[in-house]
């Protein structure tokens, strides 16, 4: 590898020099995972599995998957490729509360906070869908090469890189080269079934913002979205019964409440105010909540009727880094760190 630097009028080569050792890498990499080139959060290192064996690094990207990162050290290449995939066959089979766990232990703080910290959202609510297996060493022979190669051509997601340090006068840099030029590969797809948060059946996550005013909602014991079919689709899909938490984008959670009756559209839709059921369109609300041209049911605006357990006003509105939030007007709330901030902090038993 060449590099050069362009000093005014002048270009002067970078230099090769000494490879770097493999525990720098490791702790390069440990310290600041972003020097492969993709978003990565760092879970684990030397993560002991079932086997004895350790795995030099665990990490995350911003899609829920892991990522196997090996040293390669002084072995061989047919033994650390063969290392890769056996910790790969068992990385595969984590679950949801297993990736957490291991995470957690390594992080020392919630799980979805540090997340958030790197990526900018909570966590998907599958995590481990998809898995990268990954080499790292300071330089790579052509034996490592084509056997990394050879598995790629049969869908193993695996791939290799190796970094050497350039000088230049006093200044070191650390250049970075991978074996396939992307490292997108087709991945090794596990059954999601196990990946997935719990859901208990019972909680559910809505969207409450647009032009629509809390207060309105509070007020009037109701939910509602639509203008489209991504939005009235969802909160369509709420049963009679759901315990719903309510979210106000970029603000925080402002209610809980259980679902009285199906969604009906907003000319129809009728509220519980007192022993009575009301029209909601005669009540005197603050927002607008009809749509230009909103004849079929996909564009009409979509209320469902609220008994509130707990309100605040949206400007004691909760939030803390790491809960979950969707641009989905209603879905299924799994993410039991939210799900027990939540109940804490309204004072309702996660249990009832």
């Amino acid at each position: 590898m060449r590099m050069w630097r362009i000093d005014g009028d002048k270009p002067k080569p970078l230099t090769p020099a000494a490879l770097p050792t493999e525990n720098e890498l490791h702790q390069f990499l440990k310290k600041d995972p972003s020097l492969l080139g993709v978003p990565l959060l760092i879970i684990g290192s030397e993560v002991v599995t079932p086997y004895g064996k350790r795995i030099d690094l665990l990490a995350i990207d911003a899609d829920g998957n892991l990522h196997v990162l090996e040293l390669k050290r002084d072995r061989t290449p047919r033994e650390v490729v063969a290392q890769v995939l056996d910790y790969g066959s068992w990385v595969a089979t984590l679950s949801r509360d297993d990736v957490i766990e291991i995470a957690e232990k390594f992080l020392g703080q919630p799980f979805e906070s540090a997340y958030e910290e790197i990526f900018g959202s909570a966590p998907p609510d599958e995590l481990n869908g998809e898995l990268q297996l990954t080499v790292v060493a300071s330089s790579l022979d052509a034996s490592s090469e084509r056997i990394v190669n050879y598995l790629r051509g049969f869908g193993v997601p695996i791939n290799a890189v190796f970094f050497t340090y350039i000088e230049d006068e006093n200044r070191r840099y650390l250049a970075r080269s991978w074996l396939a030029a992307s490292v997108d590969t087709p991945s090794a797809k596990t059954k999601s079934t196990s990946k997935r948060a719990p859901w208990n059946g019972v909680d559910w996550y809505v969207s409450f913002g647009g032009d629509r005013p809390w207060e309105d909602a509070k007020r009037f014991g109701f939910v509602s979205a639509g203008g489209g079919k991504f939005y009235s689709r969802t909160i369509r899909s709420l049963p009679v019964g759901a315990r719903i938490w309510v979210n106000v984008p970029g603000t925080g959670f402002v209610g809980v409440g259980k679902v009285l009756a199906p969604a009906q559209r907003f000319e129809d839709a009728r509220v519980r105010i007192g022993d009575e059921l009301v029209a909601l369109a005669s009540q005197p609300l603050t927002g607008k909540y009809k749509h230009h041209s909103a004849v079929a049911d996909d564009d009409a605006e979509w209320v469902v009727p609220v008994e509130w357990i707990k309100t605040v006003p949206e400007a004691d509105a909760y939030w803390q880094k790491g809960m979950f939030a969707s641009q989905h007007s209603a879905c299924k709330l799994r993410q039991e760190f939210t799900l027990e901030r939540l109940a804490q902090h309204f004072g309702v038993d996660e249990s009832e």
